[in-house]
């Protein structure tokens, strides 16, 4: 194959420009995103039940619907959580690799079997299903510069103008607002309705029966009469637009002909739909929509369609309104991007330098060089073609890949100089010959390194697909790498090398170079000298390995595991827990003090603050907040500035907050898989023992946990029981006096709750009226004997007459996981500890649970508990499919074994780099192991190639292992040392996405310097020593056939 191209090199040159080519275009429509989509698929259900509590909203709507969700293909985990202000989420879980889609589908199915069984407030509510991302994309804030507008007036603003024209944004899957759209409220006063001998009810009928749109017809429809000369639409009763219609209702008649009207009554006027969240951006007030990626979107395109869309809106905006980006994540993808493809060029100007430094000769070195930019662009055709995206795993692929690619081209020209040097024929020739004697060993190499890389990408779950994403760049660039080799670089060789003189070895050079060729060559002897001695005394050193992989093991069972490294991504969260009951305006001021700590003492870190009252991660009501902190960028901030030493520094001032818990925390590297670092995992009442004993089994294990020196932050993602008020109605007394039970409960839901009554026409936008007592009617439990209830006699009976009630404690939240009670609980190792061994303490501390209670890991810690059953399998299969290859290869079961002899070299290596770098043991760093071994067992196929070769043509083993040493050992040092400067930039990287380069960079170039200084050493030793077993074998086998003594070179 090689001959051909040699003598064709116009054809080769083809070939190459064709392959960049479609690799250049498949770059443009390539997406672009910080990670895969990793996380499993997800769908959300979410309802309001208006005025009714978290008992309330999961016992009458959260059971109904878990109950419907069965059946469901390729179900994973089915979590749902219950809020006091009437809210419920409930989220269906899906393994990895379902389409989004179908399982969207099913679950509405199976939702629409639920509905008919659901309370009528509810269903008129609607219920929404969405695929769930757990994470924002982004969150637009809109902000009034002047104060001429309240939080109210642009919350109105977002739902009636942006919300829409946002959510049909390419790439935007769901959104979020913080806040709600006007509604007409009309806030009832008990004196006044007691006055005119009128209940809440009488104001709600009255409202539904003259707030209508009637369909009245035509004049002169169809059919008409003969004769007809008129038609004309008929408009009958509309609904009500203003307040001062609403007040104009009239409610009735008095005796002497008087009437009472709604405004007689209440105050009617536009107000918030609800009131539960409020928002402010740097303390001023502000709304804002949380955007949520599409499932397949593409991150960086749909931040700036949503951009775009902003910029549309702008002309149209009030005055003194403005839109503010508090919360964005595409920084950091586009800065992560941006930092591995500068590494990828020091990459390639790094193995330039080293090449032009070994081969000195500027023509090989470009022609090294020159199979690099065609194997990358042609990588990324294939990724285009694959259906992946450009993301920072590819990318580190492609960083690992340009060790490898520039490796086979190495090889290639070393060679035909080598025969030119030695042998004296013209390059033409020397290509020629020198192709002959690699083709097997590139064929080999590339087999080796698929050989590992590619059973990573059978792998399920989560970190299935960071494995893939790997081994799919790395093989398809091995591939390309070794077509390259055989077509491309001979041609160029063949046309471009100079001619060199028989037997000039570039000793005789001037200056620098010569002195680094004597020097070499003195190092070869020497290194000669040592292995032969190393051949001869072969017992202490074949101890000194076995010394090696006992060491490997030990390490490797230090090391701490986790799933993936910490990241900086310029964002930080801060929750806001206040004691429960507490009113929304101290749990504000407890906002305002931490949003004016980080404005004022960190302002060398923090460049925005956007809070929330009403909303955290833990759940919804008066007594939560949270806080998005957007940091500078990465380059104005030094090392005292990253988010983890930010995020230690506030955590340390909220400690001194008396009346709070505020925990500030940095969201994980994949945000997909949850808000926090850390493990994740719910209690569950596996035996019905109840709330209350679940949550004394919940408060005993955090007070384990606080015990243990493994687990660090340990919280419930959850709310503390809180007070409430339990009315008691004595229903016999309400019947004796004559009061009929439905009035009494509509009375208590309308003038305590809100009461969604009907719609009206808002500048031609529909929106809700609500119906509720006014703020002084509602405050105190003292405040329940102001509303009186009309009995059958007509007189109005006040409420003390027949309710009492009582204070009780009940929760404002209540999850349930698959199906059952559950309480979530959130921590992280402590320092020192990885997340296995922390997972490994909390599962300890939960058989000490009274019976009854399980625990299920979720999230991230189901991902993680997955992906560490996979690696031994991993490693094993990595390994026996490599065995394999050169077994075919060398058609010899004893050589290969002296090739994988060789791995444990290489992984110590790694495992030291790695520890001493205080840095664990992750899905990147089971990367790097891979491609480590893979390239130990590549410099130990270049020996043994050759080695064979030589005993093959009748030298004894021992010289034909001491030769092939010599002639191999420059291209083995030259791509080892191409390889590991390749990925220096990676491990001193800094900035953003710096924690997972830091993670790859350094366990290749431990394990790469450990398996080059080793390996040269001991693989000749290996080989010989397998060899000599082997021949024994073959000798006696032939000795038995022929009973004639065989002599064997070197026995």
């Amino acid at each position: 194959m090689s001959k051909f191209f040699i003598d064709r090199p116009i054809f080769a040159w083809v070939i190459a420009l064709v392959i960049m080519l479609v690799g250049a275009l498949s770059i443009l429509k390539l997406p672009i995103n910080q990670y895969p989509s990793i996380a499993p698929p997800a769908i959300s259900i979410s309802v309001t039940y208006p005025g009714a509590s978290a008992q309330t909203v999961q016992d009458t709507v959260v059971q109904v619907i878990e109950q419907q969700l069965n059946g469901i293909d390729h179900l994973r985990y089915v979590s749902s959580e219950s809020n006091s202000d009437g809210s419920m989420t409930i989220t269906v879980t899906f393994d990895q690799g379902t389409n989004p889609d179908t399982a969207q589908v099913q679950v509405q199915n199976k939702l629409n079997l639920a509905t008919p069984l659901l309370p009528q407030e509810v269903q008129q509510q609607g219920i929404r299903v969405t695929k769930a991302v757990k994470n924002f994309l982004m969150v637009v804030g809109v902000v009034s510069t002047d104060g001429s507008m309240n939080k109210d007036d642009l919350s109105n603003y977002i739902v009636s103008n942006m919300q829409d024209p946002l959510s049909r944004t390419a790439g935007v899957g769901d959104f979020q607002v913080f806040g709600a759209q006007y509604a007409m409220r009309i806030w009832l006063d008990p004196a006044k309705l007691n006055k005119y001998n009128l209940t809440p009810v009488d104001v709600k009928s009255a409202i539904s029966a003259q707030n209508v749109q009637v369909s009245s017809g035509q004049l002169g429809g169809l059919p008409a009469l003969k004769g007809q000369e008129l038609n004309a639409t008929i408009i009958g009763k509309t609904r009500l637009q203003t307040a001062d219609e609403f007040k104009k209702i009239l409610l009735k008649v008095n005796t002497d002909g008087s009437q009472v009207r709604l405004g007689d009554v209440s105050e009617v006027g536009l107000g918030g739909e609800n009131y539960s969240i409020s928002a402010q951006y740097n303390g001023k007030p502000s709304s804002g929509i949380a955007i949520k990626l599409a499932s397949d979107a593409n991150a960086l395109d749909t931040a700036k369609a949503v951009r775009k869309t902003i910029t549309d809106l702008e002309p149209f905006f009030p005055p003194g309104m403005e839109v503010v980006f508090p919360y964005d994540t595409t920084p950091v993808i586009s800065a992560s991007i941006k930092g591995v493809v500068e590494t990828l060029v020091e990459a390639v100007v790094l193995v330039f330098l080293v090449m032009f430094l070994f081969l000195q000769n500027f023509r090989a070195t470009i022609i090294t060089t020159m199979t690099v930019p065609v194997v990358l662009l042609g990588t990324f055709g294939i990724l285009a073609a694959a259906g992946f995206s450009i993301n920072t795993l590819t990318m580190f692929g492609m960083v690992l890949a340009i060790g490898l690619l520039v490796d086979d081209a190495i090889v290639v020209v070393e060679n035909v100089e080598r025969v030119m040097a030695e042998e004296g024929l013209p390059p033409k020739e020397a290509t020629k010959k020198s192709m002959g004697q690699i083709q097997g060993a590139l064929v080999g190499i590339a087999l080796v390194l698929s050989a590992v890389l590619l059973p990573m990408a059978f792998f399920g779950g989560s970190t299935g697909v960071i494995y893939r994403q790997f081994s799919i760049t790395i093989v398809s660039a091995m591939a390309l790498s070794v077509v390259v080799a055989l077509v491309f670089t001979p041609a160029l060789c063949a046309t471009m090398l100079k001619p060199i003189t028989k037997g000039d070895h570039g000793q005789n050079k001037r200056g620098f170079f010569g002195w680094f060729n004597r020097t070499f060559d003195s190092g070869v002897r020497g290194y000669e000298k040592s292995v032969g001695s190393i051949l001869r005394h072969k017992a202490p050193y074949l101890l000194a390995y076995v010394l090696i992989v006992v060491g490997m093991v030990f390490l490797f069972t230090r090391i701490p595991t986790s799933f993936l490294p910490e990241e900086d991504q310029g964002v930080l969260f801060a929750q806001v827990q206040t004691p429960p009951g507490t009113s929304a305006e101290r749990t504000q001021e407890v906002i305002d003090r931490m949003r004016e700590y980080l404005l004022t003492d960190e302002t060398s870190a923090v460049s925005s603050v956007f809070t929330v009252n009403g909303f955290n991660f833990a759940g919804r009501g008066q007594s939560s907040g949270l806080a998005f902190i957007m940091l500078k960028p990465w380059g104005e901030r030094d090392a005292d500035n990253s988010v983890f030493a930010l995020a230690a520094r506030a955590q340390q001032h909220f400690f001194t907050f008396r009346d709070a818990m505020v925990f500030a925390f940095a969201p994980p590297a994949v945000m997909e898989l949850g808000n926090a670092t850390g493990f994740d995992f719910f209690l569950q009442d596996q035996a019905g023992i109840g709330h209350e004993k679940l949550l004394e089994a919940r408060n005993q294990f955090l007070g384990m946990a606080s015990q243990s020196k493994v687990l660090a932050g340990v919280r419930p993602n959850g709310l503390n029981d809180e007070p409430q008020y339990k009315l008691i109605i004595d229903d016999e007394a309400a019947q004796a006096l004559g009061v009929s039970l439905a009035d009494l409960n509509s009375t208590l839901s309308i003038a305590l709750g809100a009461s969604y009554v009907n719609d009206f026409i808002d500048h031609g936008r529909v929106k809700k009226v609500f119906l509720q007592g006014t703020a002084s009617s509602r405050m105190s439990p003292e405040d329940l004997k102001k509303w009186y209830v009309r009995n059958d006699q007509g007189t109005m009976v006040p409420f003390s007459a027949f309710a009492k009630g009582e204070w009780i404690y009940g929760s404002p939240k209540l999850s349930r996981y698959n199906g059952v009670e559950a309480m979530e609980i959130l921590g992280t190792p402590a320092p020192g500890y990885s997340s296995g061994e922390a997972m490994a303490e909390v599962e300890a501390l939960a058989k000490k649970l009274p019976a009854g209670v399980g625990i299920s890991w979720t999230g991230l810690s189901y991902e993680e508990r997955l992906s560490g059953s996979q690696a031994p399998a991993l490693y094993a299969i990595s390994l026996l499919m490599v065995f394999l290859c050169l077994a075919a290869l060398y058609e010899s079961w004893s050589i290969p074994i002296a090739v994988m002899l060789v791995v444990p070299l290489g992984i110590i290596g790694a495992l030291l780099a790695t520890s001493l770098r205080g840095l664990s043991n992750d899905v990147y760093f089971q990367v790097g192991l891979l491609t480590t071994i893979g390239l130990a067992a590549k410099n130990a196929i270049l020996i043994v190639e050759f080695a064979k070769e030589l005993h093959e043509q009748g030298r004894s083993l021992y010289d034909a292992a001491i030769e092939a040493c010599r002639m191999r050992l420059r291209p083995i040092i030259m791509t080892s040392l191409a390889f590991i400067l390749g990925v220096v930039p990676l491990a001193i990287s800094h900035g953003a996405g710096s924690g997972s380069q830091h993670a790859i960079g350094t366990g290749v170039i431990g394990g790469m310097l450990s398996a080059t200084l080793l390996a040269i050493f001991w693989v000749p030793l290996f080989f010989v020593a397998v060899s000599s077993i082997g021949n024994k074998k073959d000798t006696e086998q032939k000795e038995e056939l022929t009973n004639t003594p065989n002599k064997e070179a070197g026995q």
